[in-house]
């Protein structure tokens, strides 16, 4: 698989919820930062910002925020992502940390399988 060019269906098969999440984490990030370059003149103030959007409290509340628009297969991915025991220990309250990842993991998903769709969904966070 090369950068940018969509794995196959069984390669796809074989990724873990957990590296979905991974990738998603990375994803939401640059997300983010790519927003934010456009209306901030400093470093510092790129990355306050950024830091205050990628955190797990707010990716919670994103995902809040998209259920409702989100397939019956994107449900169930984030279910199953959400139900993956936390690796380590977290200071944040647990059921915030899993909703995280849960989101995490259906970013790092339409990033592998459909940009446009990874699109919409990332537009609904204004």
């Amino acid at each position: 698989m090369l950068f940018g060019e969509p794995p196959d269906e069984n390669a796809l098969r074989d990724v873990s919820l957990r590296s979905l999440a991974h990738l998603g984490d990375a994803v939401f990030e640059l997300y983010q930062r790519e927003r934010e370059i456009l209306r901030t003149a400093t470093a510092r103030a790129l990355h306050k910002n950024v830091v205050l959007k990628v955190n797990a409290e707010h990716q919670s509340a994103l995902l809040d925020k998209i259920e409702a628009h989100l397939s019956d297969s994107e449900k169930d991915l984030v279910r199953r992502a959400r139900n993956l025991k936390p690796a380590g220990y977290r200071k944040i309250d647990q059921a915030v940390y899993r909703r995280s990842t849960a989101f995490e993991a259906l970013v790092g998903y339409l990033f592998l399988t459909d940009m446009k769709r990874l699109e919409e969904i990332l537009s609904l966070n204004p």
